[in-house]
């Protein structure tokens, strides 16, 4: 049977700020992010399966990127842990702040490897992550495909 991939749009609002960046971005401010998150893989054949004919119930799809990432990042403020943020990030965190202290820079392009890593983790083992889309503007986006990191 064909491999179909499939996609499923999500958004979240979070707040960063990029240490030692020599533009605005160094400052702390946020986006609204759209993640769009593509899998592959072949649909169930089995016409008994609740699931035929899917490669993922979408709402399977939903639970684990909401869990691993939307509600973990939504509203949240992100700091790389390893710079002066720290203090920063405590400061807010006393304040009743949502902070995340990760172990990279901030960037679409290195939340969109660290999406991945989660995401793989938690899809079974007959679907594949493809690709990750994770825009922080209208123009602006990241990119991350399975075959390029193989």
């Amino acid at each position: 049977m064909s491999k179909i991939r499939i996609t499923k749009q999500f958004s979240f609002e979070t707040g960063h700020a990029l240490y030692g960046y020599d533009g605005k971005c160094k400052n702390v401010h946020g986006h609204s992010y759209r993640l769009y998150v593509t899998v592959i893989g072949t649909p169930i054949s089995d016409a008994s399966n609740v699931k035929f004919g899917m490669v993922i119930d979408f709402g399977d799809l939903k639970k684990i990127v909401k869990e691993d990432i939307v509600d973990v990042f939504d509203h949240a403020t992100v700091f790389n842990k390893n710079t002066p943020h720290v203090d920063l990030a405590k400061e807010l965190q006393d304040r009743d702040h949502n902070v995340l202290l990760v172990d990279y820079q901030p960037t679409s392009e290195m939340m969109v490897i660290d999406f991945a890593e989660k995401i793989k983790q938690r899809l079974p083992d007959n679907i594949k992550l493809h690709s990750l889309r994770l825009s922080e503007t209208a123009s602006s986006f990241a990119e991350w495909f399975a075959s390029d990191n193989e």
